[in-house]
């Protein structure tokens, strides 16, 4: 575990809390949200500690990525919807209530599901070689 203090998710991962458990292996615990957006909305999170994603080992981070599509096929399944959405926040000017890394699967079943308000905006070409320059530059050295 890191230095990152407890939080509720810890407490559902030990137990100490109750879930309503979907799915759950040796790092990966995935369970019905008890304030979902739709019936259905079930988070899905490492056992590893980490706040953000980008703190995440890449082995928690592949573990999650191997059952999220299995996820969100039971979750179709046991609800009847036909489209989702999958979200993940890092940091509290993103919407991350508990920092703990977590993925939402929400079903959008008529009015209910996520909101969501898309405000594009225009890539500028400078700009766009920039950020992908760097980026690049920051992967190679990973």
């Amino acid at each position: 575990m890191s230095n990152s203090p407890e939080t509720v998710f810890d407490k559902i991962i030990s137990g100490e809390i109750p879930c309503h458990k979907v799915y759950e292996d040796e790092k990966v615990l995935a369970f019905l949200d008890i304030g979902p957006l739709c019936p259905g909305h079930t988070l899905v999170i490492p056992k590893e500690r980490a706040r953000f994603l980008h703190e995440l080992s890449d082995s928690s981070a592949a573990a999650i990525g191997r059952v999220l599509p299995r996820i969100a096929r039971a979750m179709l399944k046991a609800t009847g919807a036909e489209s989702y959405n999958v979200l993940q926040n890092n940091g509290s000017a993103a919407n991350q209530a508990v920092f703990h890394v977590h993925f939402h699967i929400i079903p959008k079943i008529e009015d209910t599901g996520l909101g969501l308000k898309w405000r594009p905006l225009t890539l500028i070409p400078e700009e766009a070689q920039r950020l992908s320059e760097v980026m690049r530059a920051e992967l190679e050295q990973d």
